[in-house]
């Protein structure tokens, strides 16, 4: 089976030219100077990249300003760049429109081989915590994947405010751990603006009307973060129905969290989840897969012998 490179292994440089000529301003072209160079950037520690994630970027770092026509613009002046072979096609990721490939190998051999890279334990297994890491948008799920699969926890993918069948699906998970004694723990990354600070709210009192009670700890967007890191401000949404007490609050600006460094996305899971595991027994865990991993290995020489 055909796998993508491991998680933190820098990406392979894809530039393909469908186009002959690239019509480009000298601003332009700067600006795609400026990209490859985040690109480069980010393909060294294995990350892609959204478009919201890139545009982000080009703001914090004054290239262009944070407006809507920017966002426009920068969208097209990509496609013309890797149509152009200028930009790398495989540094950028769309996260909805992607194609479902069933699982298929070459042979036993290739099977083998296969079933040894993706062995893998239940690293959360005998942990007295049970977390998940749930995030308000899809944008960041693929930062995310790599951190997630570090420690072996579950990502949920809100998209805005969560659905009831999402919520109930949730209740079912959450009551076979408290169940089995556990305290549950949701780590939620969200936009520091009127919806994305209500929906702590809305996951912790939906998810206690099912009758199981985890601790909502939200690891972001906060005030602290927003002074540390300094991500680029957006207005607040005067139309949405939560405006009005967040204004009261925080002014009229706010922010999405997209806007903070992948880095700083996976320190913070990092240290939450370090802070509620016990580490020793999932170093344990992982020496385990590695001894594992060496008796698979013996028994696929023999087999192949």
């Amino acid at each position: 089976m055909k796998f993508s490179p491991p998680n933190g292994e820098k990406q392979k440089m894809v530039k393909e030219k469908f186009r002959e000529k690239l019509h480009l301003s000298k601003q332009n072209k700067e600006q795609l100077k400026v990209i490859n160079e985040i690109i480069e950037e980010y393909a060294q520690e294995g990350y892609k990249l959204t478009l919201r994630q890139l545009y982000y970027q080009l703001v914090s770092r004054d290239i262009i300003a944070n407006k809507v026509q920017e966002y426009a613009k920068l969208s097209t002046l990509l496609v013309k760049g890797r149509m152009a072979g200028v930009v790398d096609w495989e540094a950028i990721e769309d996260r909805i429109r992607v194609p479902f490939l069933p699982y298929w190998v070459h042979d036993v051999e290739d099977a083998i081989s296969d079933t040894i890279n993706q062995y893998r334990l239940n690293r959360q297994d005998g942990q007295e915590v049970y977390i998940e890491l749930w995030v308000e948008k899809d944008a960041l799920s693929g930062v995310l994947k790599r951190i997630i699969s570090e420690f072996h926890i579950n990502l949920m993918v809100n998209r805005g405010y969560s659905s009831c069948t999402a919520m109930h699906d949730a209740y079912k998970r959450f009551k076979i751990q408290e169940d089995d004694g556990k305290k549950i723990v949701i780590l939620y990354l969200g936009d520091h603006d009127p919806s994305g600070l209500d929906m702590i709210r809305d996951i912790k009192e939906r998810l206690e009307e099912f009758g199981v009670n985890p601790e909502v700890r939200a690891i972001g967007l906060t005030m602290e973060q927003i002074k540390k890191y300094n991500p680029p401000p957006n207005p607040a949404k005067i139309t949405d129905p939560r405006a009005k007490g967040y204004i009261a609050e925080y002014g009229n600006t706010s922010w999405e969290v997209d806007a903070l460094n992948p880095k700083v996305l996976h320190q913070l899971v990092r240290k939450n989840v370090e802070g509620l595991i016990d580490m020793d027994l999932y170093d344990e865990k992982i020496q385990q897969e590695q001894d594992d991993k060496i008796k698979l290995k013996k028994f696929g020489e023999m087999t192949g012998d």
